[in-house]
This record gives C-alpha cells, sequence and structure tokens, in this order.
C-alpha cells in the first residue's frame, strides 16, 4: 500500500502589529516571520512522524524551496511536487499586541492544479493504495473521481469547507475527517451523534468527528467510538487538527482499531497544542512513547 497526499502548501507571513491595520492606513510591524503550512504540508507530516511512508504531490512556484526543503526534513518524498513560474500558496497573518488576528490567503500554485496533473500523479499509483486530500487545492473533483477509478481508499478533510463540496461525489470517500463545524454544515446537524450518524448515511463513509476540547468521535455503521482529550499545557493549537488526522488515518490504515486510533491521535495532538508552530510542533511517535510511558 503507498499513501499519496495530494495537498497545499503555502508560507504564512506573519506580522506582529500593535493593532490591525485600519482602511487607509499604513503603520509599522514589530517583527515578521515567515512559517511553512497549509493543510496539506502539515498532516504529510504528521503521517511522515506517525511512521508512514508518504508520498506528496502538489505545486508550489519560484518561492518554494523552503516548502520542499520543511516535507524532506521530516521524510517526506516530494517527487510528485511540480514547481511552476509564479507564486506558491501563501498567507499574509496581521497579528495584533492582543493575539487578534487577521488573515489574507492566496491559493497561488495550490489553485493550478489540472486535471491532467492529476492523471499524471495517479498513474503511479493502483488499488489498494491510499490518497489523502483537504480543500485548498485545485481540481478536488477530478482527484476523487479518478482515485475512485483507480479502486484506491481515498481519506477526505473538507477543510476549509464550501457549498460546493456538497456537489463532489462524497458517496467515495472511505474516510470522512470533520470537525463539528465542518461536520454540522455537511449535514445540517448541530449535536455530534446526529451528525455522525447522517454524514454515514448519507455517504456510507465512515466518519471522524473532532470536537476540540470535547475530543474526538468515530462512527463506520457498526460501533461508534469516542474518545476524551489528554489534559496539556496548551500555547498554541495550530496543526492540532492536522496532527489527529495524520496520527488516527496511519493507525486505521496499519491494523489498528478505531478506539486505538482515538487514542493514539489524542495523544499526538495534546503534544503538538503545547508547543509553538506548526510542523515542527507535530510529534515523532517515539516521543508520545516516551511521554506517555508506552
Amino acid at each position: 500500500m503507498k499513501l499519496l497526499n495530494f495537498g497545499s502548501l503555502n508560507i504564512d507571513y506573519v506580522y506582529s502589529l500593535d493593532h490591525l491595520v485600519l482602511p487607509g492606513e499604513t503603520i509599522s510591524s514589530n517583527r515578521r516571520d515567515i512559517f511553512c503550512g497549509g493543510k496539506g504540508l502539515n498532516q504529510s507530516i504528521a503521517f511522515a512522524k506517525a511512521g508512514a511512508k508518504v508520498y506528496h504531490a502538489g505545486k508550489v512556484g519560484q518561492d518554494g524551496k523552503l516548502l520542499l526543503d520543511v516535507l524532506e526534513r521530516h521524510g517526506v518524498d516530494c517527487s510528485y511536487v511540480q514547481t511552476i513560474e509564479g507564486a506558491s500558496g501563501h498567507t499574509i497573518i496581521q497579528v495584533d499586541r492582543k493575539g487578534e488576528n487577521s488573515i489574507i490567503l492566496y491559493g497561488g500554485a495550490n489553485r493550478m492544479i489540472t486535471p491532467e496533473d492529476v492523471t499524471e500523479v495517479l498513474s503511479h499509483f493502483t488499488a489498494g493504495d491510499v490518497v489523502v486530500l483537504q480543500n485548498e487545492i485545485s481540481s478536488l473533483k477530478e482527484i476523487i473521481l479518478q482515485a475512485h477509478d483507480k479502486g484506491m481508499k481515498i481519506i477526505f478533510n473538507p477543510a476549509p469547507f464550501e457549498q460546493k463540496l456538497l456537489e463532489y461525489p462524497l458517496e467515495y470517500i472511505d474516510l470522512l475527517i470533520v470537525n463539528e463545524v465542518e461536520g454540522g454544515q455537511c449535514s445540517g446537524k448541530t449535536e455530534p451523534k446526529e451528525i455522525l450518524t447522517t454524514l454515514y448515511n448519507r455517504y456510507h463513509t465512515a466518519v471522524l468527528l473532532t470536537l476540540g476540547k470535547e475530543g474526538a468521535m468515530y462512527y463506520d455503521g457498526d460501533d461508534m467510538e469516542s474518545h476524551p482529550i489528554y489534559p496539556s499545557n496548551v500555547v498554541d493549537t495550530t496543526a492540532a487538527g492536522d496532527t489527529f488526522t495524520g496520527y488516527f488515518s496511519n493507525a486505521l490504515l496499519t491494523g489498528s482499531t478505531p478506539k486505538q486510533a482515538l487514542e493514539l491521535a489524542s495523544k499526538a495532538s495534546s503534544i503538538t497544542v503545547s508547543r509553538f508552530g506548526a510542523a515542527d510542533s507535530i510529534p515523532y511517535y517515539a516521543e508520545i512513547q516516551e511521554q506517555f510511558g508506552e
């Protein structure tokens, strides 16, 4: 089984300010930080740190070398990432002294993926292989259709949510991963058990529902499993959901029960939120073993 993450790669430019810029105003920034992000990048690194051999597919611009360097440093195979003219996906983030922020997202190279690109990448994969998706790149519908036709398993985290996602063939998804807000938007329900059962009955797919401080739940038509969070000194929740996605999915794919997968992913996420940053905050499996005495 080969694992492919067809996902986004973003450069985050974070500017620290006294206050958020007002219309027509020009102010000076106290600090600028540059981070590598995107749900695709974070999830690939989570899979890799969980012990998976993961291939990443996508596109970066001519400024994208640092994105590839970060992926490769964490053990992700970038053979299917193409560098094109123009800019990589990126964000411009203002953060004021109170921690409030405003964000501009530019899709860049992430939105330049064509159906022909999809065909080329998927030609290297066969039935039984796995593709992981989020909603930050173009040609998502084509990836789902082509992967299904090849007999691949599909894991889909439809974030950020858009109504057009409901027009996609979600019945082809093998594992749908949503948080409480996304689950409510997809299902029209608000109560966690109703979200799970509604999505399962509608699409006949297993569903993982993350609930923040309330933990997570899973339903695949048989048993409904849940797990609380582990206590942690929370300093930064960036990449916590992506950590959960990578660790939970990899555990299921390698033979763990849903209950065991929930437990492991909860432990991993509790470490992520205790650290600053995104990719570097995601723990290696050995760190989980050390902290929890496994």
